[in-house]
């Protein structure tokens, strides 16, 4: 294919995925479990916390997040007692336990108190090209709080040399407005022209079969890859070809 039949192909596909029926077997359900801003925003960010392994343990173990919070999690955030947090103990999803869960309470405590809340975070340390700079500015100030070290794993740094897929699609969900209900786009100080792909290993090898991506590895310099391409295609919402790779990935088997 040429650059505009692979444009072509890719938008169409965008078309056939991008639509509520994507909802119900993705993680993106639980913050449309919710409709204040604060509860969108703690939801979803657990929620892509955890978003890595079989989808529906995923969303289960992302249900059970939600109802350890009572289901009102921006209440739960910011109006918690110490033994509030004994209930969360036993939560474990793969390498994220308790520990973690109760580090990113008190963490997103901290941001809603102290800096305006994550949104205001994240579009203080925009840059023209695109959100990685505020990623790795975010994760400074999660853990400006008291915390065990075994934490840091959980929120990804791209300075570091990490694609940051999970909070990418964090972002995507907050910022983009698809107009087809599937991304909440309730982030409106931040552009979506600066949204990176969440590169994992679907997306990556679909990039790879189509010629758009070459790196091996799905880090960084592979995002950054990746992101050039997409934004040649449209640089106003670039990530919206996430729904095309992702599908052809899992949904078509590429």
């Amino acid at each position: 294919m040429d650059a505009g039949e692979l444009k072509a192909f890719l938008d169409e596909k965008v078309l056939l995925y991008n639509k509520p029926d994507f909802i119900d077997s993705d993680p993106i359900q639980i913050p449309h479990l919710f409709t204040q801003k604060e509860d969108i925003e703690i939801a979803g960010f657990l929620a892509a916390t955890i978003a890595w392994g079989n989808r529906t343990i995923i969303i289960n173990n992302a249900k059970k997040m939600v109802a350890l919070m009572g289901n009102s999690p921006y209440d739960f955030v910011m109006g918690h007692k110490e033994y509030h947090l004994e209930a969360l103990e036993s939560f474990v999803h793969r390498t994220f336990n308790g520990a973690d869960f109760t580090t990113f309470i008190k963490a997103l405590k901290h941001i809603y108190q102290n800096h305006g809340g994550p949104e205001a975070v994240f579009a203080k340390h925009q840059k023209d090209e695109s959100l990685q700079h505020a990623i790795h500015e975010f994760k400074k100030v999660f853990f400006e709080i008291e915390h065990q070290n075994r934490t840091h794993k959980h929120v990804s740094d791209p300075l570091a040399g990490s694609a940051a897929k999970r909070i990418n699609m964090y972002l995507r969900w907050m910022v983009r407005d698809d107009n087809a209900g599937v991304d909440l786009g309730i982030w409106k100080s931040i552009p979506p022209s600066l949204l990176s792909c969440p590169l994992d290993v679907h997306s990556g090898n679909v990039a790879r079969k189509l010629g758009i991506l070459s790196r091996k590895q799905n880090d960084a310099k592979a995002l950054l890859e990746l992101d050039t391409a997409l934004r040649e295609m449209d640089k106003s919402d670039p990530v919206k070809y996430d729904f095309a790779l992702f599908g052809l990935g899992v949904f078509e088997r590429f």
